[in-house]
């Protein structure tokens, strides 16, 4: 059961999403002037939002998934051999299958060989009853015998001895014995594991719970290709979102686009039905093919009159867990729970605020819905003095420069270039950083983990250094490595 937020969870004024769509005009925190709006305290501070998140969601129960849809689960029961691997014994060239000695009497393929009888074989065949051994097609020759009739014998290119009893021939259960322990729980899935349950004899694998997630994409004026003209912005989310969430630790079930008008954000919330694609049938869909556990909307967690999550999850009887974070950018988003036991996630319109709301309650809920912990936050050093800005923690994607966090350039609201070359994503405190000081970061869904500091001095110390020159009372670049000698 979920906790009960706050009582003033109510979000602040003066950081609106675009009316649905991927971007607003002006700043998500800034008028046109290019001054922020006051903004009053917030219910929830990031490390609050983010806890709650995780907090709120139960793990999903481990259930049988098609070995299609299993790779990279976590398996949660042991797999073992339904049957020999391999279950006849066959044979592992092409040639003939021989009982005995040669030259030998060709015989019927498939019927029981007596001694000095032969009969074609190709890989993979059914060893015939009676076979001792399997000739290589290379090894032999058919010429006729004393009688004019066909016969097998070894040819020029066959070894001595060629063939030995059991040459050539796999065995059945050579690989493993029914009832053979074959993979452990606890594994994470790799395609080879999933060729190997089949070869077992099994169709399903039990793995532990994923969240099944539904997007439901907003805005009349999002287009979803080519040169949008004034008025009309590029669709930022339908290229990449299911991918974040599949990264994220949840499995996307598919989307559906909608207006800006009230009856469309409430049939979108209120059905039930997964989109399968086009290109699959719901059987192929498999574990794909089920409600949505969690439901991620774009747009509309503003107060115009054009939002209307919030509405719409009261009108479907459902409560605010989360309304609103002191944070920037991403701050009116929105985390909400249904009767029905879905979640919901509004993430504002600008595309960097999402991404930024999408990292601090995507990022913990479906890590808790899939058995998974809460995604790490770790310290870097910081390459700049960041001033403060009381009441609120900001989200800054950073490049690592010798060793430092570097605020990256391009990241308004509604900017992506910036976290596209981004190593990850500094948390700066509302009281502000100073130039060297330790800083929460956390990476990228995408990207690699953040180096701690001391394996970073360290690289640093073993990679030589060139020595910047400098005139004297110029500003020029900072080597910030010198910090750690």
């Amino acid at each position: 059961m979920t906790p009960e937020p706050p009582a003033d969870g109510a979000a602040a004024a003066g950081e609106h999403s675009a009316p649905g769509g991927n971007q607003a005009a002006a700043g998500e925190e800034e008028g046109a002037s290019g001054s922020r709006e006051p903004h009053p305290h917030l219910a929830h501070t990031w490390q609050e939002a983010r806890q709650l998140a995780f907090d709120c969601a139960a793990p999903i129960p481990a259930a049988p998934v098609p070995l299609r849809n299993a790779l990279r689960r976590i398996l949660a029961a042991d797999v073992e051999a339904l049957q020999d691997i391999p279950h006849y014994a066959s044979s592992a060239m092409d040639g003939w299958a021989v009982n005995g000695s040669g030259p030998w009497i060709l015989a019927e393929p498939g019927q029981r060989l007596a001694p000095h009888q032969a009969s074609p074989i190709v890989t993979g065949g059914l060893i015939p009853p009676g076979a001792k051994a399997v000739l290589r097609s290379e090894s032999g020759l058919i010429s006729p015998d004393e009688d004019g009739l066909p016969a097998l014998k070894t040819s020029g290119a066959a070894k001595p001895g060629e063939p030995r009893n059991g040459e050539h021939i796999r065995k059945a259960g050579e690989e493993a014995s029914a009832g053979e322990l074959l993979v452990k729980a606890g594994t994470a899935l790799n395609p080879a594991h999933l060729a190997l349950a089949a070869l077992a004899g099994h169709d399903t694998l039990s793995v532990l719970g994923k969240a099944v997630v539904r997007l439901v994409l907003t805005g009349s004026e999002v287009v979803p290709a080519g040169i949008p003209q004034p008025g009309e912005v590029r669709d930022t989310f339908g290229p990449q979102l299911a991918g974040v969430v599949e990264m994220l630790g949840g499995i996307c079930s598919g989307e559906v686009k909608i207006g800006d008008s009230y009856d469309e954000w409430l049939s979108a919330l209120e059905d039930q039905e997964p989109a399968v694609p086009d290109a699959l049938s719901a059987e192929d869909a498999g574990v794909e093919n089920l409600p949505a556990d969690v439901v991620i909307t774009t747009g509309g967690t503003g107060r115009s009159g054009t939002d209307h999550l919030r509405r719409a999850v009261a009108e479907l009887g459902g409560r605010l867990l989360i309304d609103g974070i002191a944070m920037r950018p991403g701050h009116p988003a929105v985390l909400a729970e249904l009767p029905d036991g879905r979640f919901i996630i509004g993430l504002p319109g600008n595309p960097l605020a999402a991404m930024m709301a999408l990292s601090t309650l995507a990022g913990p809920l479906l890590a808790a819905l899939g058995h998974g912990t809460m995604p790490p936050v770790v310290e870097v050093p910081c390459g700049s003095t960041i001033e403060p800005d009381p009441g609120r923690t900001r989200l800054m994607p950073f490049r690592l420069l010798y060793g430092m966090a570097s605020p990256a350039q391009h990241t308004g609201p509604g900017m992506m270039r910036g976290l596209a070359a981004a190593d990850g994503v500094l948390v700066v405190p509302p009281h502000g950083v100073q130039l060297g000081e330790l800083v929460p970061a956390f990476a990228l869904p995408w990207g690699p983990p953040i180096p701690e500091p001391g394996a970073t001095a360290a690289q640093a110390k073993t990679t030589p250094k060139r020595t910047v020159r400098k005139p004297a009372g110029t500003g020029g670049p900072v080597d910030w490595s010198a910090l750690f000698d």
